[in-house]
């Protein structure tokens, strides 16, 4: 009997580290809603390249706007996840601030962006794999450590199509009319590329933020585009996100029970 309570003592000591490592695949999948701003880059409105760097000079509130986005992730190893999502995003560019102030093209566009994405996790927050803290028992009294402890980093990249829309003035849409190579509406590919963070609450919920910008195969998002333009479109997105965990069935597919 004695020989048996070592045995099994012994069995639990070694395999524990094992399965407390892989408690992570519990929850494989995560469901995600995100609301926050948006900036554009294109032909109207805006600083020339080379007095604009980074185009830091471009970002002002009269041009920002806003985008709402879902998203449904997969992680396909404790560090890489893989994700759908779609974004709805209004875009706004006027010539009143800028290199062309002398030519008063505006335009206010609707965008709406499905994306495949691929995340990296650089930092992994220890709490997935913590039993403790899966039983709503594992905060201690150091809430710096705690935070550190929930912290997930990541960087994000993929593929994606925007579907746009373009609502010009009078004075873009009288070139419209003058002008029968640019486009009011369209469809092109873009390319995230970002980085993003999240906080885990409690099992189940974690709240971030998240950085990305687009890189538009298309230079008419903003229904125009320069004679002297040397780049297509880009906009970028600042969004806070609500993140909650589902369970994984023994099949490997989502459990909402």
């Amino acid at each position: 009997m004695i020989k048996r309570l070592i045995l099994v003592c012994m069995v639990v000591l070694f395999s524990a580290p094992f399965i407390s490592a892989q408690l992570w695949k519990m929850k494989r999948y995560e469901v995600a809603a995100g609301l926050g701003t948006s900036q554009f880059y294109g032909d109207v409105g805006g600083f020339t390249i080379g007095e604009n760097a980074l185009g830091l000079k471009d970002i002002t509130f009269k041009q920002t706007r806003f985008n709402v986005n879902g998203s449904f992730r997969y992680f396909i190893t404790d560090a890489v996840a893989a994700r759908l999502s779609f974004s709805y995003l209004m875009l706004h560019a006027t010539d009143e601030r800028g290199n062309n102030q002398g030519r008063g093209y505006e335009a206010g566009m609707s965008l709406y962006e499905p994306a495949l994405i691929g995340e990296y996790y650089f930092v992994r927050n220890r709490e997935r794999n913590s039993f403790l803290f899966q039983t709503y028992r594992g905060r201690s009294r150091n809430r710096v450590k705690d935070f550190f402890r929930s912290l997930d980093i990541y960087a994000l990249t993929g593929v994606g199509g925007a579907g746009f829309n373009v609502r010009g003035n009078d004075l873009l849409e009288d070139r419209w009319s003058t002008d029968p190579d640019l486009e009011s509406s369209g469809f092109t590919a873009v390319i995230p590329l970002g980085v993003g963070a999240k906080v885990a609450f409690d099992p189940n919920i974690l709240f971030g933020v998240e950085f990305a910008g687009r890189y538009a195969f298309s230079d008419f998002i903003d229904g125009y585009t320069s004679p002297w333009s040397e780049r297509n479109d880009v906009y970028h997105t600042f969004s806070f996100t609500f993140n909650y965990r589902i369970k994984t069935a023994r099949n490997g597919l989502p459990s909402f029970r």
